[in-house]
Protein backbone atom coordinates (compact mmCIF):
# COMPACT_ATOMS: atom_id res chain seq x y z
CA UNK A 1 0.00 0.00 0.00
CA UNK A 2 1.68 3.19 -0.92
CA UNK A 3 0.63 6.62 0.87
CA UNK A 4 -0.14 9.47 -1.98
CA UNK A 5 0.72 13.06 -0.80
CA UNK A 6 -0.72 15.49 -1.59
CA UNK A 7 2.13 18.12 -0.48
CA UNK A 8 0.99 21.73 0.34
CA UNK A 9 -2.42 21.40 -0.62
CA UNK A 10 -3.32 19.23 2.59
CA UNK A 11 -2.64 22.80 5.03
CA UNK A 12 -3.37 25.24 2.50
CA UNK A 13 -7.13 25.58 3.34
CA UNK A 14 -6.86 24.34 7.42
CA UNK A 15 -4.72 27.66 7.85
CA UNK A 16 -6.09 30.54 5.83
CA UNK A 17 -9.44 32.06 6.64
CA UNK A 18 -11.75 33.83 3.96
CA UNK A 19 -10.26 37.18 5.17
CA UNK A 20 -6.62 35.90 4.91
CA UNK A 21 -7.53 35.56 1.54
CA UNK A 22 -9.42 37.99 0.47
CA UNK A 23 -6.65 40.35 2.41
CA UNK A 24 -3.87 38.43 -0.04
CA UNK A 25 -6.04 39.18 -3.01
CA UNK A 26 -6.26 43.05 -2.13
CA UNK A 27 -2.20 43.14 -1.80
CA UNK A 28 -1.86 41.25 -5.22
CA UNK A 29 -4.71 43.91 -6.53
CA UNK A 30 -1.82 46.48 -4.88
CA UNK A 31 1.08 45.45 -6.21
CA UNK A 32 0.00 46.38 -9.75
CA UNK A 33 -1.18 50.00 -8.79
CA UNK A 34 0.44 53.14 -10.72
CA UNK A 35 0.78 56.53 -9.96
CA UNK A 36 -1.43 59.18 -11.34
CA UNK A 37 1.36 60.72 -14.24
CA UNK A 38 1.40 64.13 -13.59
CA UNK A 39 -0.30 66.46 -16.78
CA UNK A 40 0.63 69.79 -17.02
CA UNK A 41 -1.99 72.43 -18.33
CA UNK A 42 -0.82 72.64 -21.86
CA UNK A 43 -1.01 68.62 -21.83
CA UNK A 44 -4.71 69.19 -20.52
CA UNK A 45 -4.69 72.09 -23.53
CA UNK A 46 -3.34 69.66 -26.06
CA UNK A 47 -6.23 67.14 -24.74
CA UNK A 48 -8.76 69.54 -25.12
CA UNK A 49 -8.06 70.87 -28.23
CA UNK A 50 -7.88 67.11 -29.72
CA UNK A 51 -11.28 66.14 -28.33
CA UNK A 52 -12.86 69.10 -29.89
CA UNK A 53 -11.31 68.61 -33.20
CA UNK A 54 -12.46 64.88 -32.99
CA UNK A 55 -15.98 66.42 -32.02
CA UNK A 56 -16.27 68.31 -34.35
CA UNK A 57 -15.40 66.33 -37.98
CA UNK A 58 -17.11 63.42 -36.43
CA UNK A 59 -13.35 61.54 -36.07
CA UNK A 60 -12.73 58.25 -33.73
CA UNK A 61 -10.41 59.14 -30.88
CA UNK A 62 -8.93 56.95 -28.59
CA UNK A 63 -8.87 57.90 -25.21
CA UNK A 64 -6.16 56.49 -22.32
CA UNK A 65 -7.88 57.01 -18.73
CA UNK A 66 -6.64 56.69 -15.42
CA UNK A 67 -9.08 55.02 -12.85
CA UNK A 68 -7.91 54.09 -9.35
CA UNK A 69 -4.32 53.43 -10.07
CA UNK A 70 -5.32 51.79 -13.17
CA UNK A 71 -4.95 52.70 -16.89
CA UNK A 72 -7.61 51.56 -19.61
CA UNK A 73 -8.40 52.45 -22.86
CA UNK A 74 -11.59 53.59 -24.72
CA UNK A 75 -12.30 53.90 -28.25
CA UNK A 76 -15.18 55.31 -30.42
CA UNK A 77 -16.81 58.89 -30.92
CA UNK A 78 -17.26 62.04 -28.45
CA UNK A 79 -20.59 62.44 -27.85
CA UNK A 80 -20.74 65.15 -25.77
CA UNK A 81 -18.41 67.85 -23.38
CA UNK A 82 -19.95 69.01 -20.19
CA UNK A 83 -18.50 71.91 -19.23
CA UNK A 84 -20.52 72.00 -15.87
CA UNK A 85 -19.68 68.80 -14.94
CA UNK A 86 -16.40 68.79 -16.91
CA UNK A 87 -17.67 65.33 -18.44
CA UNK A 88 -16.40 63.76 -21.85
CA UNK A 89 -19.47 61.54 -23.30
CA UNK A 90 -17.80 58.42 -25.78
CA UNK A 91 -19.64 56.67 -27.74
CA UNK A 92 -17.98 53.29 -28.47
CA UNK A 93 -18.41 50.89 -31.55
CA UNK A 94 -21.37 49.21 -29.68
CA UNK A 95 -23.46 52.26 -28.82
CA UNK A 96 -22.66 52.75 -25.53
CA UNK A 97 -22.06 55.82 -23.89
CA UNK A 98 -19.47 56.18 -21.39
CA UNK A 99 -18.28 59.28 -19.08
CA UNK A 100 -15.45 60.18 -17.39
CA UNK A 101 -14.11 62.53 -16.20
CA UNK A 102 -11.70 65.21 -18.07
CA UNK A 103 -9.44 65.39 -15.12
CA UNK A 104 -8.82 61.44 -15.78
CA UNK A 105 -7.83 61.38 -19.01
CA UNK A 106 -3.78 61.01 -19.68
CA UNK A 107 -3.92 60.46 -23.42
CA UNK A 108 -5.85 61.43 -26.68
CA UNK A 109 -5.24 60.13 -30.23
CA UNK A 110 -7.52 60.98 -32.75
CA UNK A 111 -7.89 57.53 -35.26
CA UNK A 112 -8.20 59.45 -38.97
Amino acid sequence: MTIRDRGILKWQTSFILPEHSSALQDLKKDYFREKKPLIDEYEAEEFERLICYAMEYQLAVKIKIWNDGFTHEEKGFVHYLDPLKKQVRLKTEDDIVVRFNFVDIIGVDVLE
